[in-house]
């Protein structure tokens, strides 16, 4: 293909037009990465502080990042918080999805569902935390009116022996979790449905018409043809939503400054706390970041070998093993 017509060179104003994009990612995105690296095994630590060296341990801030309680409990926090809401997120988004694009059950006003389902996650995370935060008030809120109303109500059929006192369920750690991880379910479900829904799209109507012709019921046809066709779109999902739900930050911070008792502190939350509260630690912040960064790539790496597509695997394999015999044959056709 020519990529010249009448004297324009089509190459260069593609090189010309990433220019900024290569400009932003290397002052906004590659410079800080490398930055935080090297920090990690400085002794910087202190607001305005220009004068640090490398340590003689370099690891010595990494070690005493693995050796902090606050950041065990963080990890365990993030990934228990981001199963509670991938869980019901990817459920739903499937099913919405399947629901969606069926080709047998025609829906009236997909666009719109469509539009109400993606709402949340146009909201910014930081005015859902707020919301939640007073609806979820003490003890006077939305939630606390329900359960005081509801309370009062089973009073008086007696079921109840006595009226519900409202609940603080900002001071109790199993709610506060559950609450975030329902945020977070919230304001990303909507996203991943429309995602599996292009991914749905894309799978050919004629493997669809075959298996209704074969008698394919609307479960079947969903686990044997929509599911294996969705991998590579269900590995997208997977990764996107691991590196976003282990750098959760804003809901957990502004929902409750990831209390109670730190039951809803993440890795990111304690990373700025290390950096920006206190004594301004900055080294054992970017060490924190680094530890993180590294568990991402290995879970990502993970999902990646789980997700693979093995019968591609084999045959590439087969396609090697077939090389190496094919040049071992033409060495010992050389050596006679």
């Amino acid at each position: 293909m020519k990529t010249k017509l009448k004297g324009v060179s089509y190459a260069k104003w593609g090189y010309i037009f990433s220019i900024p994009f290569i400009v932003i990612f290397l002052l906004f995105s590659l410079y800080p990465t490398i930055y935080t690296t090297i920090l990690g095994f400085t002794d910087c630590k202190g607001l305005n502080n220009t004068d640090w060296h490398f340590l003689d341990d370099p690891f010595a801030n990494f070690k005493t990042i693995l050796d902090n309680n606050s950041f065990k409990t963080s990890l365990k926090n993030t990934v228990l918080i981001w199963v509670l809401n991938f869980t019901p997120q990817i459920t739903m988004a499937l099913l919405l999805a399947a629901i969606f694009t069926s080709h047998r059950n025609e829906i009236k006003g997909k666009g719109f569902f469509k539009v109400v389902f993606y709402m949340p996650n146009i909201i910014t995370a930081a005015s859902v935390a707020i919301l939640f935060n007073a609806l979820f008030a003490y003890p006077v809120g939305p939630m606390n009116d329900i359960v005081v109303s509801v309370g009062e109500f089973l009073h008086k059929i007696n079921i109840l022996d006595e009226p519900t006192k409202p609940y603080n369920f900002l001071v109790y750690k199993v709610p506060a979790q559950l609450i975030v991880a329902f945020i977070q379910f919230l304001t990303w479900y909507g996203n991943t449905m429309i995602v599996l829904i292009s991914g749905i799209l894309g799978i050919s109507p004629d493997i669809y018409e075959a298996a209704e012709i074969d008698g394919s019921n609307g479960w079947q046809t969903f686990w044997k043809i929509t599911v294996p066709n969705l991998k590579t779109v269900l590995l997208y999902t997977l990764i996107t939503s691991l590196v976003g739900g282990l750098n959760m930050y804003d809901i957990p911070k502004l929902f409750n400054e990831g209390g109670p008792d730190n039951a809803t502190l993440t890795t990111s939350v304690f990373i700025y706390n290390q950096a920006f509260s206190g004594n301004y630690l900055y080294n054992r912040a970017a060490a924190a970041s680094m530890i993180l960064f590294v568990i991402i790539a290995v879970l990502s790496a993970i999902l990646f070998w789980i997700m693979r597509d093995r019968d591609e695997a084999r045959f590439e394999k087969e396609k090697k093993m077939a090389r190496r015999e094919a040049k071992k044959k033409e060495a010992a056709n050389k050596w006679q």
